[in-house]
């Protein structure tokens, strides 16, 4: 259910209500009490994921280096980290002892 917007002409008061989106406009005011309520139109909101069973690394793109991730890599060994991702890993070996 989304929540709405709503500013009374009258007294300027302004609020949220948590309603669904079958449910009829609101025209009273809950604090002054005149039929003067405007909804308004909001831009939206972003996804938001709630919960344990979502990953940082499930929506993130590839190829771009976020602030976090440049953050946590340490710029005094970038060489011996460069030689290590470099390096092919070993390969398993192909003889068989008898």
């Amino acid at each position: 259910m989304p929540t709405y917007d709503y500013h009374c002409k009258k007294c300027d008061y302004t609020f949220e209500e948590f309603q669904p989106m079958t449910a009829d406009v609101l025209t009273v005011c809950p604090k002054c009490g005149q039929a003067s309520l405007r909804r308004l139109f909001g831009v939206g909101a972003g996804m938001v994921f709630k919960g344990s069973g979502f990953y940082l690394t499930d929506y993130k793109n590839s190829g771009s280096n976020s602030p976090s991730t440049k953050e946590s890599t340490p710029a005094t060994k970038p060489e011996s980290k460069s030689a290590d991702s470099s390096s092919p890993p070993p390969k398993p070996s192909t003889d068989k002892k008898k």
